[in-house]
């Protein structure tokens, strides 16, 4: 059993591409077979090698490893022109000589007489050789139906006359999309075809091509493609397309999978899998004929559960280049650190990015006060409370909490202020921010020295205020 990944090297993986690989090799996976890799370059204009490798960079990224390849169909266009030479002899193809001028006047009054706009076959039967500018076409047949079993969609039937003379060959002596396809699922011995619904209609033309040319044929299964909440078309507007952006904005390559994996698929209620159960549990039985909606706020939402549910070792690996562009470069104190702050933290942090601000003030000598806290909290009323806040740091120390809680509560007290005018100011002080884990985590995580090296910057702005 083998199933294919064919990308096209002309920009970044997206998300209906990662999705068509990841379904691929859940497939795969789940029976025990195998997942060929290759590259569809034959559009030599677009295709960069750049891509290609930003394709295998997303692969690697979402854990999606091939077994076979990558083949590059630029690489074997001699085998492409056995199969069209075979295709000739056989009587089962032809030259055309028709300029693309021509065609296209075909075309056009065809549609003035209400026909299918298709090329009429004029070169069929005229056993033309090769000339400047000619092409090669498959000669489809004129009568009787296609018919396929979907492994998604079920019986599929096309007419044949509503499928012209494809071409196989170009003028300019390369194979077109369709002949290469074909002899590639041949050669690669590839059982299982499972790629977007976008592509059923190619499915008839590439049918006839593998009957052509004596081979078996392959199972299809076309799933559903993707939509934005608003049901259109996914696009920019809804959110990155490019599985590598999502990357870079701070998700988890679980989560990305798990989204993936959900749209068009699902099992039970279930909505949080393991790569484990995805690949015990995933079978194209289970994909939806319709349009999968890709929604944001549930990436979100996903991305949040995987954050608050890893292991902190690996969330401080996979944090460090979020922190090294706020400018952090982080060593083994600073490690130690974040492993501290980290379970105050994980609650809150939807992304990585979330995650490298909320821990970025533990991790400087000195974190940069928001100018909206400083002018609020930061003035000479609040010196004194400060002032207490200190006294108490040197006598119960930074890391006793229990005993900073109690004596926070009786300072409040002594005070007559509600505890959260004692806390806040001080929350401000120790962070630069109004929000942050628990006044006493803080501090905890922080320990004695810094603690007391800001408050006393703390105080200083207050009785500059």
């Amino acid at each position: 059993m083998r199933t294919r990944f064919p990308p096209s090297p002309t920009g970044a993986l997206h998300l209906g591409g990662a999705r068509t690989a990841l379904f691929n090799w859940l497939f795969a996976r789940n029976l025990g077979g195998e997942l060929v890799f290759r590259l569809e370059d034959t559009d030599r204009k677009r295709s960069k090698e750049e891509y290609t490798q930003s394709i295998i960079q997303a692969m690697d990224w979402l854990g999606m490893s091939y077994d076979d390849g990558p083949y590059y169909q630029t690489k074997r266009f001699d085998r492409y022109r056995q199969a069209i030479d075979q295709l000739l002899a056989e009587g089962k193809a032809y030259w055309c000589h028709c300029t693309p001028e021509e065609v296209d006047a075909k075309r056009e009054q065809a549609k003035k007489e209400g026909k299918k706009p298709m090329y009429d076959s004029t070169c069929r039967e005229k056993n033309l050789g090769p000339a400047p500018g000619a092409v090669v076409r498959f000669k489809s047949p004129k009568s009787g139906q296609t018919v396929f079993k979907d492994l998604v969609k079920g019986v599929i039937s096309w007419d044949n006359k509503e499928l012209d003379d494809l071409v196989i060959l170009r003028s300019d002596g390369t194979p077109t999309y369709h002949l290469a396809v074909v002899v590639d699922d041949i050669d690669m011995k590839v059982s299982h075809v499972i790629r977007g619904d976008d592509h059923v209609a190619n499915t008839p033309r590439q049918i006839l091509l593998f009957e052509a040319l004596g081979a078996p044929l392959p199972q299809f299964g076309h799933v559903p493609m993707i939509l934005g909440p608003d049901k259109t078309r996914l696009s920019k507007r809804h959110g990155a397309t490019s599985v590598m952006e999502y990357k870079t904005q701070g998700f988890l390559p679980e989560a990305m999978v798990n989204m993936l994996a959900r749209l068009g698929w699902s099992h039970g209620d279930q909505e949080i899998f393991s790569v484990e159960e995805l690949i015990k549990y995933f079978g194209l039985e289970h994909v939806g004929k319709s349009a999968a909606v890709f929604d944001m706020d549930k990436l979100i939402h996903i991305n949040a559960h995987y954050i608050q549910n890893s292991d902190d070792a690996y969330l401080i690996e996979l944090v460090q280049p979020f922190l090294a562009d706020l400018g952090i470069e982080m060593d083994e104190a600073k490690n130690r650190i974040l492993a501290m702050a980290l379970p105050h933290l994980k609650p809150r942090a939807k992304t990585l990015v979330e995650l490298a601000d909320a821990a970025s003030p533990y991790l400087v000598d000195m974190p940069e006060m928001d100018a909206k806290a400083a002018k609020k909290f930061m003035k000479a009323q609040n010196a004194p409370i400060l002032e207490k806040v200190r006294e108490l740091v040197v006598t119960h120390g930074a890391n006793n909490m229990e005993a900073m809680e109690h004596a926070f509560h009786e300072l409040a007290e002594e005070m007559e202020l509600k505890l959260g005018k004692v806390a806040q100011p001080t929350r401000v002080a120790l962070t630069g921010r109004t929000f942050s884990p628990g006044i006493f985590e803080v501090m905890d995580i922080l320990g004695q020295d810094s603690t007391l090296k800001r408050l006393d910057r703390a105080l200083e702005l207050c009785n500059q205020a």
